[in-house]
């Protein structure tokens, strides 16, 4: 369900439910969360890519389970999603989802969780929680970051999808794939000083979250701690 494979400093994790476009079940959610954490304490690690086989890179939780969920077991089965965003999130490299065919609800969730996002040309993307009768949860708070406020409202309460040439416009995608582009954007993140791109990470992901205030002084901190 989950393939990881290695080429240097580089490493590829696929989701490999192509049967299924693969959804995201609860063995699947932990064999992920599993392999993304097994990387956290690489030393030789610089990037770490995040794709899909088959068709589709992620078409969503999976609906026979979710139909299965009752009050017990569905903050459960959510809190798997949050545990796979988490994990991206904590890996200290730059994280990059190579996104194609449909990108889903759940899916979606976890393509925000990376650091950079680069998808195929006719790229599908879709929040339909609502239709299904349940809200959009977890790391479906990251879109307002990502796409402000008004058209994160667009994506999960209307439902409908958009493709990769308005994902880019909004900025819920970087770049749009073409003939080497991967290759290119991979390059950039291994020119990068190894613990420098680190600390880097854990700005962004503070420059989110925190006051302007606590930003600059700790930034000023990082800074320091580099010329150590």
């Amino acid at each position: 369900m989950v393939d990881v494979e290695r080429e240097g400093p580089v490493a590829r994790i696929f989701l490999n439910r192509p049967e299924k476009a693969n959804a995201l079940n609860s063995v699947m959610l932990e064999k992920l969360r599993d392999a993304v954490r097994g990387l956290e304490k690489d030393e030789t690690l610089r990037v770490a890519m995040l794709a899909g086989r088959g068709a589709a890179f992620c078409g969503g939780a999976d609906v026979a389970e979710l139909r299965a969920l009752n009050a017990e077991t569905a903050s459960t089965f959510v809190t798997r999603i949050h545990d796979v965003c988490k994990a991206i999130r904590d890996l200290p490299v730059p994280v990059v989802a190579r996104l194609h065919g449909a990108v889903i609800g759940a899916g979606l969730e976890i393509a925000a969780a990376c650091d950079l996002r680069v998808a195929a040309d006719g790229t599908k993307f879709a929040m339909p929680e609502v239709r299904l009768g349940i809200p959009s949860v977890v790391e479906a708070a990251l879109l307002p970051r990502l796409v402000g406020s008004g058209r994160a409202a667009w994506l999960v309460l209307t439902g409908e999808a958009i493709d990769a040439r308005r994902a880019l416009e909004w900025g819920l995608i970087e770049e749009i794939e073409t003939d080497g582009a991967i290759h290119r954007l991979v390059q950039n993140l291994l020119a990068g000083d190894r613990e420098a791109l680190r600390m880097q990470k854990q700005l962004l992901q503070l420059w989110d979250e925190a006051s302007l205030a606590t930003s600059v002084t700790a930034s000023i901190e990082r800074f320091a701690q580099a010329h150590r």
